[in-house]
C-alpha cells in the first residue's frame, strides 16, 4: 500500500517534470526518451525496467556498441548525477514490479553469476532506492554492494524503508559515488571467486 499510494503521489506531483525531461531526451538524443530493458525482480523474475536514456546508439565500425564512456553524452550524465533518469521506474513501483525501497535491479545475465548468498538479494522487490545507495553506492565494489543488499533483506522493515528514503534526499542532492572509480559506469560484475553452486532464476 506503501508503494502504491507514494507512486502515484510521486507521479502526479512529477508529472510536468517527467513531461519536460521526456521532451528534453527525445531532442538531446533522438529516437524513444525511454531506455527499457529486461531486469530481474522478486524471485529472479523479469520485467521491463523502465528509465530516460542517458547513451546514445552509437556503434563501432563492426555493429557493436561503443563503450559506455564514449556513449554517455554531457546530458545523459548529468540526468545520472541528478538521478532523474530513474525517475520511469515508478511506474514499476505502480505496477507491483519494484518498490520505493530493495536492492536496485540489476542485469539478467548476472542471475548465474550469483552465489547462494548473493541471490537471496531477489528474495524482496527491487527498489529505486536502497541500502546500498546511502552507502557508498558506486564507491563500493560488488562484493560490498552485495552484502549491503542481503543486510537489507534480513533487516528490512517499514522504519528502515523511511529512513532509507529520507536519507537517499541528500545523497541524491551531492550527487556522490554516483560512477565508479575510473568508469562511465560500475564494471560488469563477472561472479564472485569461489560462487556457492545455486540453480539460476529464469522467468
Amino acid at each position: 500500500m506503501f508503494d502504491i499510494a507514494s507512486s502515484v503521489l510521486a507521479i502526479l506531483l512529477l508529472l510536468p517534470v517527467l513531461v519536460v525531461l521526456w521532451l528534453l531526451v527525445r531532442w538531446r538524443m533522438g529516437k524513444s526518451a525511454l531506455f527499457v530493458q529486461e531486469r530481474p525482480g522478486l524471485h529472479g523474475h523479469h520485467f521491463p525496467y523502465l528509465k530516460f536514456r542517458s547513451m546514445t546508439s552509437a556503434v563501432d565500425a563492426h555493429g557493436e556498441l561503443l563503450p559506455d564512456a564514449q556513449r554517455i553524452t554531457h546530458f545523459g550524465r548529468w540526468l545520472r548525477r541528478s538521478s532523474l533518469d530513474e525517475l520511469p521506474s515508478l511506474f514499476n513501483v505502480l505496477r507491483g514490479e519494484m518498490s520505493m525501497v530493495g536492492p536496485r535491479p540489476l542485469l539478467v545475465r548476472y542471475l548465474p553469476r550469483y552465489s547462494q548468498e548473493q541471490a537471496r538479494r531477489h528474495d524482496v522487490r527491487p527498489g529505486m532506492t536502497g541500502w546500498v545507495q546511502i552507502n557508498g553506492r558506486n564507491a563500493l565494489d560488488w562484493d560490498e554492494k552485495f552484502k549491503l543488499d542481503v543486510w537489507y533483506v534480513d533487516n528490512r522493515s517499514f522504519l528502515l524503508d523511511l529512513k532509507i528514503i529520507l536519507l537517499t534526499v541528500p545523497a541524491i542532492l551531492t550527487a556522490k559515488n554516483i560512477e565508479a572509480e575510473n568508469s562511465a559506469t560500475m564494471p560488469e560484475f563477472m561472479g564472485t571467486t569461489n560462487p556457492q553452486p545455486r540453480e539460476s532464476s529464469r522467468s
